[in-house]
């Protein structure tokens, strides 16, 4: 067997077990969501449901006229209670409608068509009314990307999961592999494409074995296994590995003919197509050494990540009245009790974002929840840039985090930018590697927003 790879990056411990062989689940629902109207790449949505509308699972509740936006829909049925700013995951607040969830919950009842029948318009329709992104992280509307400039000759359907504790994707891989691979099928028909590769690490056996099954006698899908490298699953880093063809700064995959889509967003529009259902839950993993039962669960979008918590066995070591903390600020505790606690992520430990409270919600984005006792977070205290070299070494993307560092820290955004800030990708490498434990990838986003709001201002 042939590994794939790509250069420089680093290997990280894998941290799988916790949750690499536990089916995927179905967590009850709370008592409220929290739906984001901007959850996703590109212009916000506006609300189009009011205070006290009676909403269904699957309903439309937000929209855009933007092309570079992602319909919002409601999670579930019950009554919208507000729509104001709330916390955010990233910091700061944003537009959201709050629904009460209605007791007498009723699993929606979902169309099927035939997917062979669908024109691309169809298919492209289908995406975009379910208001489908890309759900590794990035969070890109998967419709605007499946509308390329140039000819593609490949899709690629990233199942690296490169990122330490994640292992939703390789779930999907493993227990929905037909719908993964229609879901494929039908981004190659979008885009003309009469290639479809599946990148996928070799710590995934399971999943390679089963995509191999079932693509027997496709002579245009292949598997390529791949070196379990970080980030192996970068697009671009992942375009090298695989096809040997390189993506140039400032470019973007389709550059090179190619479009890339994660493994959950390919399943997402599979059921797009075929049952017309929206985007509103998704798989993710709850880890870590402080979850008290790490696995895969299916939630719905909005679902605050305290209740993930709660339904998964709390906190490692806590008792129900240890879990049962402030409420005077919402209705769901706010803060996790610190001795259990060293630090909550949303996404994976790499590129994810750290927690301070337990009603942020679950978005189309969230691939995981991580929990670490203290014992697992390192001071983040950081000192001057000793000039090592190492976040150079190490860089996929071939820049020097080390100049872009010292420069923003300094408010010299703009050199930040000149020595390559706004090509960053954000894979946290560089911070992983530097013995000063400098937070590079924290100057590079406020580089970026500095830039942003400058051009904003011309």
């Amino acid at each position: 067997m042939t590994v794939k790879t790509f250069n420089r990056g680093v290997f990280l411990p894998h941290y799988k077990k916790y949750s690499e062989d536990k089916p995927i689940t179905t967590i009850s629902l709370p008592e409220e969501v929290i739906i984001p109207l901007h959850q996703h790449t590109g212009a916000p949505c506006h609300a189009v449901v009011k205070v006290g509308d009676k909403v269904k699972t699957g309903q439309k509740i937000g929209e855009s006229n933007a092309f570079v936006s992602a319909y919002i829909h409601a999670s579930v049925d019950g009554t919208v209670t507000a729509i104001e700013p709330r916390p955010y995951f990233t910091g700061g607040q944003v537009e959201s409608v709050v629904i009460q969830v209605d007791p007498d919950q009723k699993e929606p009842e979902w169309p099927e068509r035939d997917i062979a029948k669908l024109s691309k318009d169809e298919i492209k329709a289908a995406i975009k009314e379910a208001g489908i992104v890309g759900m590794g992280g990035a969070a890109f509307p998967t419709h605007v990307k499946l509308s390329p400039p140039k000819a593609i000759d490949a899709v690629i359907i990233n199942g690296c999961e490169c990122e330490p504790f994640l292992t939703c994707d390789h779930r999907m891989m493993v227990e929905m592999t037909d719908e993964l691979i229609e879901g494929a099928k039908l981004i190659a028909r979008v885009v003309d494409a009469p290639r479809i590769i599946f990148g996928v690490e070799t710590n995934k056996p399971d999943a390679i074995e089963a995509l191999n099954a079932k693509i027997a006698g496709e002579s245009n899908i292949e598997v390529i296994p791949l070196d379990v490298k970080y980030p192996q699953g970068s697009e671009k880093q992942l375009i090298k590995a695989t096809m040997d063809r390189e993506v140039p700064p400032g470019k973007l995959p389709f550059d090179v003919g190619v479009v890339v889509q994660n493994v959950a967003t390919a399943i997402a529009v599979y059921q797009a197509c075929r049952f017309e259902k929206p985007l509103y839950e998704r798989v993710l993993t709850i880890t870590g050494d402080g979850a008290a039962k790490p696995g895969n669960v299916k939630v719905r979008i909005g679902t605050p990540i305290g209740h993930v918590i709660e339904q998964c066995g709390g906190f490692k070591g806590a008792s129900i009245e240890e879990t049962e903390l402030d409420k005077s600020e919402v209705r769901y505790p706010v803060f996790a009790p610190p001795h259990l606690v060293g630090k909550i992520i949303m996404g994976g430990p790499m590129t994810g974002w750290a927690q301070k409270r337990l009603d942020i919600p679950v978005v189309k984005g969230t691939s995981g929840i991580l929990i670490f006792t203290p014992a697992m977070v390192v001071d983040s205290a950081h000192m001057s840039c000793v000039r090592c070299a190492k976040c150079v070494e190490h860089c996929p993307m071939f820049l020097y985090p080390n100049y872009i560092g010292v420069y923003a820290e300094t408010g010299r955004y703009s050199l930040a930018a000149e020595w390559g800030a706004m090509d960053c990708f954000e894979c946290g490498i560089c911070v992983y590697v530097c013995p000063s434990n400098r937070p590079i990838v924290q100057f590079v986003r406020e580089t970026k927003r500095r830039i942003a709001a400058a051009r904003a201002a011309k």
